[in-house]
């Protein structure tokens, strides 16, 4: 009896919040599920980054000695590269599901009958900043490689940006203050909100 009694109660509870507003809210933490699945993929410590600096300049990573020679300079293995590629790879892949997913959702809910217009039209907007961040990524990553990058990746979120490049070497203060330049061009992002890190 007191199970029923709880049963109707909740029923009633949805009832009262009713489909539209759960299809938000559903809507609203997935977008948050998809936005901390791309701030973990970029938070790990141990990539070079200092999330504590703020000189535009922080977390660039001392790759002066080549991981592949010994201490003559002799060749002693090659998996470094492929373990750099790769790195690469996961990295842009995580990046766009993340950013599908996002994107999936935020077209359910314009797509939405029962959302009003001002969810409709956030979202709309939401997806248009999402389109406008991924075109940026896009043009600072090609900008670099042509610039003789070998490989670079990209992320906006918001007024911030994190930028991993493929530099065997320290990178010298000529080349940070050009990735700095090619960021703030493309996406007007401030070089103090701007981490970057060399990968080898």
């Amino acid at each position: 009896m007191a199970f029923k009694e709880g049963m109707d109660s909740v029923k009633k509870f949805f009832q009262k919040i009713g489909k539209k507003n759960l299809v938000i809210v559903g809507a609203v933490l997935l977008i948050g599920v998809a936005v901390l699945a791309n701030w973990l993929i970029f938070r790990d410590t141990n990539d070079g980054y200092d999330y504590n600096g703020g000189d535009g300049m922080v977390g660039v990573l001392d790759n002066t000695k080549d991981p592949t020679s010994d201490e003559n300079g002799n060749q002693t293995d090659s998996s470094t590269d492929t373990s750099t590629d790769s790195y690469f790879s996961s990295v842009q892949v995580s990046r766009q599901r993340a950013r599908d997913e996002a994107i999936e959702v935020l077209n359910a809910v314009i797509e939405n009958e029962n959302a009003t217009e001002q969810v409709k039209a956030e979202a709309a907007a939401e997806l248009a900043q999402i389109s406008v961040c991924m075109q940026q990524e896009a043009n600072i990553e090609s900008i670099l490689v042509s610039k003789g990058f070998e490989k670079c990746v990209a992320v906006i979120n918001e007024d911030s940006a994190n930028i991993v490049v493929k530099c065997s070497e320290t990178l010298t203060p000529a080349q940070l203050a050009q990735i700095n330049a090619v960021v703030y061009e493309q996406a007007a992002i401030e070089p103090v909100n701007i981490s970057i890190v060399a990968k080898a």
